[in-house]
Formats: C-alpha cells, sequence, structure tokens
C-alpha cells in the first residue's frame, strides 16, 4: 500500500482469565536484581467460566504465568535494571515499563483445587491480572541458552565483588 494514509495498528483486545492471590501488595516488596529468588507461594484464581480450561493442568510441574503489568510506570524504551549500570533496550530486560504491559513468569505448580491453582515462584503483586497459563515446555538445551549483556553485567558485578576493600577498579 503507497500513497494512503496509515492504517492503524490492529488492537488485540484481552480480558483477564483470573488474578493472582500474593504476599506481595507493594512493587517495592518484589525481589529483584541480583541473587533475587522467587520463593513466595501465591495462587492463580481462574475464573468460574475458564475452570473446564484446567482439566488436566495438574500433571504439569511447571507452568508459564502471562500477566498484565497493571501497576507499571508508562512505557519507556531504555530500561536500567537492578543488574547493571547502565540502559538497555526495554525488550533485552525484564522491566515492567513496557510498550505492552505483559508479564511473564514460571512457577511451579504445587496443586490444583478446583479453579485454585497453588504455585511456588510468584513475582507479581496482589490482585494482578492473569491473561493466561500454559504449561511449562522447553526443548532448548541448558548448554545452549545464552544470558546476553547479563552475563557481562554478572561477572562484572562478580569482579568488583571480588575486590578488596578499599581497592580502585584501575588497581593491579
Amino acid at each position: 500500500m503507497s500513497g494512503g494514509a496509515a492504517m492503524p495498528p490492529p488492537a488485540f483486545p484481552m480480558r483477564p482469565i483470573g488474578i493472582v492471590r500474593s504476599p506481595y501488595t507493594d512493587r517495592a516488596q518484589v525481589p529483584r536484581g541480583p541473587g533475587a529468588t522467587h520463593d513466595a507461594e501465591g495462587v492463580l484464581e481462574i475464573e468460574p467460566e475458564f475452570e473446564p480450561g484446567l482439566t488436566d493442568i495438574e500433571g504439569f510441574s511447571h507452568l508459564y504465568v502471562l500477566w498484565v503489568f497493571d501497576r507499571a510506570d508508562p512505557p519507556s524504551l531504555l530500561a536500567t535494571p537492578p543488574t547493571d549500570d547502565r540502559p538497555h533496550g526495554v525488550f533485552s530486560t525484564r522491566s515492567p515499563a513496557r510498550p505492552n504491559p505483559i508479564g511473564l513468569t514460571v512457577v511451579r505448580l504445587l496443586k490444583r483445587e478446583g479453579r485454585r491453582l497453588l504455585v511456588h515462584g510468584v513475582d507479581m503483586l496482589d490482585r494482578t491480572p492473569v491473561l493466561d497459563v500454559k504449561p511449562y515446555l522447553s526443548s532448548v538445551p541448558a548448554a545452549e541458552i545464552r544470558r546476553g549483556w547479563m552475563a557481562e553485567a554478572e561477572a562484572r558485578r562478580a569482579r568488583d565483588d571480588d575486590r578488596p576493600e578499599g581497592s580502585a577498579a584501575g588497581d593491579a
């Protein structure tokens, strides 16, 4: 198409299939940065109309949870993550301030109770809208996974942590 007016981008209306019940009520409570572990347990409360979609989910150990950063800052294309001191493109980070505020988390499924999925590893705020749940399956061998800029930032941080107190970066 040439010479005509630009077509508006398509909209993809979505509605939550449920909400997260989490111990986190404030963004500052969610562990982030180097060494952060996600050990919190929570519940994915699925709306009654979607309960049949949970049939046979009990056989999976882990789940992908797609959710909405409903309390994120406005989008920014650059983000400085807690694991580094320099900005990176938002698409190479897990920043919540994204053009489409969609979160992705892998959780361990502990148990299903009807339409409630008890999970381990939540990093979402309480009452976060859930868009979808899928079984976690990966065919990528661990040896083939690359960590991009994060590997460099982690190595830099490890070097800095190994320096004796009071030594400067240029000291030999």
